[in-house]
């Protein structure tokens, strides 16, 4: 049981990352998650605190901003899960460099704002998890995909560090 738990889930609002809020939920954290632009807030359903951010992850005064908010709300974050996401896909010869950018940006330098912002109130609370999601393409690639694909192998390789 996670009662009494602060979760924090990046791109919480629609795929995975709702199905992790309606996880966290279910075992009864109270949880934060930001979105893109999809403002749905699941899991009030379920009996937790829900605080709905929208926040760009790629941004860093954006970041802080969010992380701002949870910390009055809530005080403390016990879990982080990183799972906000974009695709821009496009062959290597087709792709703008913008796409590339901005799923880097969002993909993995948004993970890395999100880890650098907990790891202090977690290492002075003396507990704390957090969850990277990456991807199989990761390991493998997928045509059309090398902005995701690097994304996610940069998440593999951060976490491991």
């Amino acid at each position: 049981m996670l009662t009494g738990k602060i979760a924090v889930v990046t791109g919480g609002s629609r795929g995975i990352g709702s199905a992790v809020c309606r996880k966290l939920a279910e075992l009864g954290a109270d949880l934060a998650f930001s979105y893109a632009g999809n403002a749905a807030a699941a899991c009030r359903e379920k009996g937790v605190r829900v605080l709905a951010l929208q926040a760009d992850v790629g941004k860093r005064e954006v970041v802080d901003a969010f992380f701002q908010a949870v910390m009055q709300e809530y005080g403390r974050v016990d879990i982080l899960v990183n799972n906000a996401g974009i695709t821009r896909d496009n062959l290597m010869i087709r792709m703008k460099e913008e796409e590339f950018d901005q799923v880097i940006e969002t993909n993995l330098k948004g993970a890395f704002l999100c880890m650098k912002a907990v790891a202090r109130p977690m290492m002075k609370q003396r507990s704390g998890r957090i969850i990277n999601l990456a991807s199989v393409v990761a390991l493998r690639g997928n045509p059309g995909q090398a902005n995701y694909c690097a994304s996610k192998a940069g998440i593999i390789g951060m976490t491991k560090s």
